[in-house]
C-alpha cells in the first residue's frame, strides 16, 4: 500500500535472524570482509515482481473492532486487477527496539507501474483515508525489486514471514551495499527451513525512514520460523561477516492468515 502521508561469491550473513540490538550505535571500521560481486553484476531473475511492505504502529488507545475493520479493508483490495498477492494482518512480533510496529501489508504486483496504479486507485484510496489513517501513529513503507525470484507469486494461508529492513551507514560505496545484497541473499543455503526468499534495494526512500535494504524469509508455517531460535550460534556467527556496514535494522515476523478476516 502506498500512502499518500509524510512519515517521519559466497553468501556469509544472516541479519534476518537478528535483533536489532546486535547493532550498537558505536563507531567501527569496514574489515573482515572479502570481496564480493558487484551489485550491478547481479542478474536478475527472468520472473520479476515488485515487492511492496507497510508496517503500521497502532494508536494505543485504538478500539480494536476498528483495528479489525482496517485489516480487513486493507485485505479487500486483493480484488484489485493491479494485485498479484495481497496479505495484511497484526504482527507475531516486532523485534525492533527503536519501532514498535503492529500491523503489516504485504503485496506483490508485476510492474512497478502495476504497484503506482494500485496507489492511485480509488478503492486504495478509500480505505487509507477511511480505516487506516484515523487508527495509526506511525508508517514506514518499503519497495522493492528482487534480485532473484523463484517458487510462487502468492504466499500460501498459514505461512509465516520475517522480514527484514537494513539501514546502510552513510558514505558506504556500491561495492559494501552489494557484498551485504549478497551475503542476505545466502541465507537460504544456510537455513534450509526457509521455502522462498526475496530480497533488494528500495526504490521507494522518502517512506521508509532510511532504510535501503529488504528481504521477505517465507516458512511454511509458525512452527518452522520458531524453529530458527534453535539457531543461535549459526545466526549470531553469520551477523558478524556484515554488522559493520549496518546502522540499523527493523525484524519483524507475520504469519498469514488463513482467512481474510481478522480477530484483533
Amino acid at each position: 500500500m502506498m500512502l499518500g502521508v509524510k512519515t517521519s561469491g559466497t553468501a556469509l550473513a544472516c541479519s534476518h535472524f537478528l535483533s536489532p540490538r546486535a547493532f550498537p550505535p558505536t563507531a567501527v571500521t569496514l574489515r573482515h570482509l572479502n570481496p564480493y560481486c558487484s551489485y550491478r553484476s547481479i542478474k536478475m531473475s527472468a520472473e520479476q515482481i515488485v515487492e511492496h511492505v507497510v508496517l503500521f504502529k497502532a494508536k494505543p488507545d485504538a478500539d480494536p473492532s476498528k483495528l479489525a475493520a482496517m485489516v480487513n479493508n486493507l485485505n479487500s483490495l486483493t480484488s484489485l486487477n493491479q494485485v498479484v498477492h495481497l496479505s495484511s494482518g497484526p504482527l507475531i512480533r516486532d523485534r525492533s527496539s527503536s519501532f514498535s510496529f503492529t500491523h503489516l501489508l504485504h503485496s506483490r504486483y508485476k510492474t512497478k507501474s502495476d504497484l503506482a496504479d494500485y496507489s492511485a486507485h480509488p478503492d486504495h484510496v478509500s480505505v487509507v483515508k477511511q480505516y487506516v489513517l484515523p487508527m495509526v501513529d506511525d508508517i514506514m513503507a518499503v519497495d522493492w525489486v528482487p534480485i532473484e525470484f523463484s517458487g510462487p507469486t502468492g504466499v500460501p494461508p498459514g505461512s509465516a514471514m520475517r522480514l527484514t529492513f537494513l539501514k546502510l551507514k552513510e558514505n558506504l560505496g556500491e561495492n559494501e551495499k552489494s557484498q551485504v545484497l549478497s551475503a542476505v541473499g545466502g541465507i537460504k543455503e544456510k537455513f534450509p527451513g526457509i521455502e522462498q526468499l526475496t530480497v533488494g534495494e528500495n526504490f521507494s526512500p522518502g517512506r521508509a525512514k532510511g532504510f535501503s535494504l529488504a528481504s521477505i524469509a517465507v516458512f511454511k508455517g509458525v512452527d518452522e520460523l520458531e524453529a530458527l531460535e534453535s539457531q543461535t550460534e549459526l545466526a549470531n556467527e553469520q551477523k558478524e561477516k556484515v554488522k559493520d556496514f549496518l546502522d540499523g535494522v527493523v525484524v519483524v515476523d507475520y504469519a498469514v492468515l488463513p482467512t481474510q478476516s481478522a480477530s484483533l
